[in-house]
């Protein structure tokens, strides 16, 4: 077998990809799991499903080449919902002008079709490595990452994972968290036509409003990572009132905390606690968290000396990316839960997360082959017998 890429089978089996529909929500990647499968298992690889929810699937593939360290492929099987704008069929992969257009084309079927041409040279050259080299293709990234923190809480022995997103192949070492608390805002229910006999939560929450932004201005951005940039604190959403004609008694604003690599999440919830006896202090106002909406999760570094970020950049220099980082991610993405179980990691991918998740997404052809070639590269360099 050859140990280079097959473009016309890449090609193929990325059209496929594309023409599954992962939309998330509702996700149902039991369709594309089911392919994977066929696909791994032709290769020789042990191929496992976990099936956490009804239709809700990670993929595992593993193959063993000897003794030696584990090192995890990982990426996503869903993707965000289509949405209007489209100048081609989202489900159709179409190629015009180097370029492969369809939903998840970079974000992130591309980065999967690279990663399973990489698996399969890999398998074709066993006498170039020795350990354990694993396929994780996980469910729902998109939403909350429940797919990779299913999968993490088994506590899997993983000693490096390179993690598909699109980054144009270039390295990427950290990435930003979230946190997302709703917070209750309280007045007291009253006739629209006698506002004076209640107190009218919306107005009460237009004081937290200022409050957030001058916590987030003199306090949150000032904490900063090298690679990601500051931290931040905003409100997303706002909702209050039941009827037209009642003052309303309650108003729920959705706060979005984006954490910065050495943030503590424990710490975050009770700097947020601390925010909202400030607002009792100073404006006697009445609120509380009632729920913190799921969210891929927290932040993440793998120091820049460690052997991932090293082989990564060498694979990625060798492959002509003139700048290969490392960088760091301003949103998140599933490295921290492969770091949660002790794993080092980077991201790497073709495609510009710039047309992620918007009409017309495409993946470059030459970043999509050449990402084969630096995924097989950072393996080997891994799993060295």
């Amino acid at each position: 077998m050859s140990s280079s890429p097959d473009v016309a089978r890449m090609k193929r089996e990325l059209a496929r990809l594309v023409a599954i529909d992962t939309q998330n929500p509702p996700g149902h990647e039991a369709p594309a799991a089911q392919y994977l499968r066929e696909l791994l298992a032709t290769e020789g690889f042990e191929v496992s499903f976990q099936e956490y929810k009804p239709g809700r699937i990670n993929v595992v593939a593993r193959l063993d080449s000897g003794a030696g360290p584990v090192f995890a492929f990982n990426t996503h099987m869903d993707v965000v919902p289509v949405g209007d704008g489209w100048s081609s069929d989202p489900f159709a992969l179409t190629e015009r002008d180097g370029r492969l257009y369809g939903r998840g084309a970079c974000d992130c079927k591309g980065p999967l079709a690279a990663m399973l041409e990489a698996m399969r040279m890999l398998a074709a050259d066993r006498a170039a490595w020795s350990g354990t080299l694993l396929g994780v293709f996980v469910a729902d990234e998109e939403i909350a990452s429940e797919g990779a923190k299913f999968y993490a809480a088994g506590r899997p022995k993983i000693d490096a994972a390179v993690v598909g997103e699109p980054t144009s192949n270039a390295i990427f070492s950290a990435h930003k968290g979230s946190l997302r608390p709703v917070v209750r805002v309280h007045g007291v229910s009253a006739h629209s036509g006698t506002p004076h006999l209640g107190e009218n939560a919306i107005y009460r929450a237009g004081e937290l409003l200022g409050l957030v932004a001058e916590h987030h201005d003199k306090v949150v951005r000032h904490h900063s990572h090298p690679l990601v940039g500051a931290a931040s604190l905003t409100v997303t959403r706002i909702n209050g009132g039941h009827a037209d004609n009642v003052l309303p008694g309650a108003c729920d604003l959705l706060l979005d905390r984006r954490m910065v690599p050495g943030e503590d999440e424990e710490a975050v919830k009770r700097e947020i606690d601390q925010l909202l006896v400030v607002a009792r202090e100073r404006f006697g106002l009445r609120a509380e968290i009632v729920d913190y909406k799921a969210t891929t999760g927290g932040a993440t570094e793998t120091a820049a000396d460690r052997p991932i970020v090293q082989a990564s950049l060498a694979a990625s220099r060798a492959h002509g990316v003139t700048k290969p980082g490392p960088f760091g991610f301003q949103g998140a993405c599933d490295l921290v839960h492969f770091s949660s179980v002790g794993a080092q990691g980077t991201v790497i991918g073709p495609g510009d997360l710039a047309v992620a998740h918007k009409p017309d997404e495409f993946v470059p052809v030459d970043e999509f082959i050449t990402a084969s070639l630096i995924y097989r590269d950072v393996a080997k360099a891994m799993l060295r017998n």
